[in-house]
């Protein structure tokens, strides 16, 4: 049938589908007209560019001309991007977990012309296998339900929709009556303790995601409390994920995930989220223990994102695959005669035995490289670095994974934050740059010229969707943490107007805290509010974090309050549910300890780097070029300013002054 509505489409994954003999849609009213105008179920199909079984489930049944047939006549299908709709995607994976107790994608919902799910799955194999059925099999109960059932599937769909309709949290605690604290935090990170193990880092069983909120939290506690715990726990998590194969050996990075619980076997794509929270993880590591391994692998993953995942106007990709020439991992993997092929026996020999390389391998025959033997050994060495150049070079001409060249605000805006952070920490210059250009990108590519913030971005179409709460909330803290990292003012200003739209858009002035989407978005069936942290920390965290920081730097009350209102609607579960609040943390510290601002007024570097000369969570740091704030008032060049708690202390002119009075 040529290709279908797809090949107009931004998004390089709903591309990949344009020229299946399914007849799809994108997501949009017309679609959902046509299902009403046939008297046909809708089938919606949501997933990523760089999702393994969103590819096989494409090849086996997407890609079939018999089951593109039977789709075709039976349904209105849907094909959604969930990275470039977060908003659909919560609604449905939420309804998909109500309904099979688990989630993932593929997602595979079937509902009426009015968007209400009455059935929902994720990978259905295209012949029944792995307890699963076939999935046109399902496709055939659901088309005779559909004739001759439909008022039991009318009551499933209304049972779902009230689910969805729920306020946040409902399923997690009854809203507490009272502001979270240190105490809670304190409580949480005891539960993270618990849960961490402590042989091979990270939290639970496997499959290990690397929650690098997670970790951060407790580096956050060691440096508040001086509990040499937290600290241990960080740092082993730290150190094996650095030694497994989740991490890039050659090429600097990580994969999203690894399939085993000593982070050896990753499902080997990587997104640009894990590098942006990932990266922030090592640098706060490094900073507090001043170990170089650390420096190290945040030099890896900048050195990837800035190598492999960043667009010539400054925007940053998305992802890459896990597959390249249709197997999964394939770019990663080594063999020895491969090894031996590009450096020669005698330095072969010390390569593999440095990256545990053997001829029985460790995945499928080959091998991935890993430095689990020596987990807490150095990364590398001077004649390392040389067998690792000479293998990158040669693994360079393989083919690539697929690229994700779509550019999204929120991915990017956490990447922007780390960049900036990490600039300011290391001096690199080249990373600051890196800031700049990101910003200038967001700002000419993602903000139309009425200022209003857009979602997604790609070369071939251009921008589209209008931005979540999550993209602003980003926004917010990017900007914020650029203007710090550079003391330009414009930034600021930017910081500013991205959280007045997210509380102009997206404030929920009954319950508290931020919907999904704005107030002035597209209606789905329920709308949402993300408030639970996962791979990406959810939007009210961010949101959180973010405006207390920015009140702290403008003096604007009304961003606190934002912030407290969202505190208030998850009041104590915080404590209970650790690893799904791991980002809120930050604000709950913010909050209950209060900001310390530092003002470094004029010309003076040696306050700027003594201002920066560790790791502070709660800092702010206010230089270069004056904005709008109370931290400017009356301020003389030449010294430092230090607020904490409604107080300020005594203007110092000199490093070590002021050294003293952040330690104090």
């Amino acid at each position: 049938m040529g290709r279908n509505r797809l090949a107009g489409e931004t998004s390089p994954y709903l591309r990949q589908h344009a020229g299946n003999p399914v007849d799809w849609w994108p997501w949009c009213d017309e679609a959902f007209e046509e299902a009403r105008r046939r008297d046909v179920p809708v089938l919606l199909s949501v997933g990523y560019s760089a999702c393994h079984w969103c590819h096989v489930m494409a090849h086996e049944s997407f890609e079939d001309s018999e089951t593109a047939e039977e789709m075709n006549r039976q349904f209105v299908n849907i094909k959604v991007d969930r990275e470039e709709r977060p908003d659909v995607d919560a609604v449905y994976m939420e309804a998909t977990q109500a309904m099979t107790g688990s989630g993932g994608w593929p997602m595979t919902v079937f509902m009426t012309p009015e968007g209400e799910p009455f059935f929902c799955g994720t990978y259905f194999p295209n012949r029944r296998a792995h307890g699963r059925p076939a999935f046109v099999d399902i496709l055939h109960a659901v088309d005779q339900a559909w004739h001759e059932q439909r008022s039991a599937l009318a009551e499933q769909a209304a049972r779902l929709v009230e689910h969805l309709r729920r306020p946040a949290l409902s399923g997690v605690h009854a809203q507490s009556p009272s502001r979270p604290g240190l105490a809670e935090v304190d409580a949480a990170v005891a539960a993270l303790l618990n849960s961490h193990d402590d042989r091979r880092g990270g939290f639970g069983r496997a499959p290990k995601f690397p929650q690098a909120s997670a970790i951060d939290a407790l580096l956050r506690a060691h440096v508040r409390t001086g509990d040499r715990a937290p600290l241990a726990a960080a740092r082993t998590s730290l150190d094996h994920m650095a030694a497994g194969g989740i991490h890039d050996h050659l090429g600097g990075g990580f994969a999203r995930y690894s399939v085993d619980d000593r982070w050896l076997v990753p499902h080997f794509e990587k997104m640009l989220y894990d590098q942006a929270l990932l990266a922030r993880a090592y640098l706060h590591g490094w900073q507090v223990t001043g170990d170089e391994r650390y420096r190290q692998v945040l030099d890896g993953i900048v050195g990837y994102v800035l190598r492999d995942l960043r667009h010539a106007g400054g925007g940053f990709f998305s992802a890459e695959d896990a597959d390249s020439e249709g197997e999964e991992g394939r770019f990663y993997l080594w063999t020895p005669a491969e090894i031996e092929s590009v450096l020669g026996r005698t330095d072969a020999a010390a390569a593999m035995a440095w990256w545990d390389v053997t001829p029985v391998g460790n995945f499928e025959g080959r091998t991935i490289l890993n430095r689990l033997h020596e987990p807490s050994a150095p990364l590398t060495s001077p004649a390392i670095d040389d067998l690792r150049s000479r293998l990158f070079a040669a693994r360079e001409g393989r083919v690539r994974p697929g690229l994700d060249d779509k550019v999204l605000t929120e991915w990017n805006a956490l990447m922007l934050a780390t960049l900036s952070e990490a600039a300011a920490a290391t001096g690199n210059a080249d990373w600051l740059a890196a800031a700049r250009a990101n910003g200038e990108f967001l700002l000419g590519a993602l903000r139309r010229p009425d200022g209003r913030w857009l979602r997604a971005w790609q070369a071939d179409g251009g921008a589209r969707h209008l931005a979540f709460a999550a993209d602003h909330a980003a926004l917010v803290d990017a900007f914020t943490r650029l203007a710090e990292a550079t003391g330009e003012a414009r930034w600021m200003a930017v910081a500013r107007d991205a959280a007045d739209a997210l509380l102009e858009r997206f404030t929920d002035p009954g319950a508290g805290g931020f919907f999904t989407t704005a107030s002035d978005g597209e209606r789905l069936v329920a709308r949402q509010k993300d408030v639970l942290d996962g791979a990406t920390p959810s939007a009210n965290s961010l949101a959180a974090a973010s405006l207390v920081r920015l009140a702290a730097l403008t003096g604007e009350d009304r961003y606190a309050a934002a912030a407290g209102s969202v505190l208030d609607l998850v009041g104590a579960v915080v404590a209970d549910h650790p690893t799904a609040f791991a980002h809120l943390l930050l604000a709950v510290e913010l909050d209950a300890a209060g900001t310390t601002e530092i003002a470094v007024v004029g010309d003076a570097p040696d306050l700027l780097a003594a201002a920066r000369s560790a790791w502070r969570p709660t800092a702010v740091v206010a230089w270069g070029e004056p904005y709008p704030s109370p931290l400017w008032e009356g301020r003389e060049p030449g010294y430092a300013y230090v607020c904490r708690n409604f107080a300020c202390r005594r203007p110092v002119n000199t490093a070590a002054e002021l050294i003293a009075e952040l330690e104090t």
